[in-house]
């Protein structure tokens, strides 16, 4: 990846393939401001402790310090992600492929998007990604196993330990006693931390994404990973905002009411639960979701006395969730097959 973005624009222009691959990119950090990053936001909005307007701006200056900070010194999530499967049968083809995973992560966002179900953006793109990978090679033997194996555990870390934590902490600020307008003063900083570690996350996923694409379509998947310019960084955390500003309001209307109902309280609850594991799977180096962190760690808030739970929407975005592995991966295949053949 060039270090200036003048440099990129001119590569870009010269290579259609690289051209079309970061455009499909941007369009997933776009769905992933609709789908993935209001859940950062979310609490706070509800509650009242920030407007809709200024919980966006909150989150977009906080992803970008996320990014910056963590891929800076630790980039082992972005890592992950672009050497999820090898991709070989030249520049163009391989380029190719990858614009199928990035349509195919598109497509399912969207389709998520429109239901009001928020999807791990994480899992569509190793998802898509790997899809396309098979249908490039024609078997699975050059998808990276061991990579997977990260990928799950933070699922289970996201989804597990995110409930868990939900409890905890919704019995721990029960016995604090402070007002409501503390906690909601609270949520802020909540917001902004969570925001952060999205970032850390799914900021470095994307990342890692464009690098890929940028190594493909030179040839060099095999180098290894290159370092990510500021003005990268600068880019994914501005789509993600944008995304957020324009579809965010559904999925925030979605967890931060259909599923759970919040206050001051409960908001700070998921907060600080949501933040300890994204805080703990980055310092692990596991690509995590936030969306099932902060689902997760909602639902154990609400489950602390059974009251303030639906858990048929609950159940809804669970489905949702299990089906993304296996449908951008099938979806990911079908448009590589198509793409590949054209």
């Amino acid at each position: 990846m060039p270090a200036s973005f003048s440099t990129f624009l001119v590569q870009a222009v010269e290579n259609p393939a690289l051209a079309l691959s970061a455009l499909l990119t941007l369009g997933v950090l776009l769905v992933n401001g609709w789908t993935d990053a209001p859940n950062a936001i979310a609490g706070a909005v509800v509650t009242g402790a920030l407007s809709f307007r200024r919980a966006v701006l909150l989150a977009a200056v906080c992803n970008f310090l996320g990014v910056l900070c963590v891929t800076s010194v630790y980039p082992s999530v972005a890592e992950t992600v672009y050497s999820i499967a090898f991709f070989g049968g030249g520049p163009e083809a391989a380029s190719l492929a990858l614009c199928a995973a990035m349509g195919a992560v598109v497509l399912w966002a969207a389709a998520a998007w429109w239901w009001g179900i928020p999807t791990s953006e994480s899992h569509a793109l190793v998802a898509g990604i790997s899809g396309a990978a098979v249908a490039l090679e024609g078997n699975l033997s050059y998808i990276r196993w061991q990579k997977w194996g990260l990928v799950i555990l933070g699922l289970v870390l996201s989804t597990a330990l995110g409930f868990w934590a939900g409890r905890w902490a919704e019995g721990t600020t029960r016995g604090w006693g402070w007002s409501g307008r503390a906690y909601r003063m609270l949520q802020i900083p909540g917001a902004a931390g969570t925001a952060f570690l999205h970032g850390a996350q799914d900021g470095q996923k994307f990342l890692g994404v464009f690098l890929l694409g940028a190594a493909l379509a030179q040839g060099r998947q095999g180098e290894g990973m290159a370092r990510a310019p500021l003005w990268l960084m600068v880019l994914c955390a501005a789509f993600m905002a944008l995304g957020t500003g324009v579809g965010g309001r559904r999925i925030i209307d979605t967890v931060g009411r259909d599923m759970v109902s919040l206050g001051p309280r409960e908001g700070f609850s998921a907060d600080l639960a949501g933040m300890a594991c994204l805080l703990l799977a980055t310092v692990l180096g596991l690509p995590g979701s936030t969306t099932h962190t902060r689902t997760a760690a909602l639902l154990g808030v609400g489950s602390v006395g059974g009251r303030r739970a639906d858990w048929g929407v609950a159940r809804s975005i669970a489905l949702a969730w299990l089906c993304t592995f296996p449908g951008c991966m099938g979806l990911g295949w079908l448009l590589a097959k198509g793409m590949l053949q054209i």
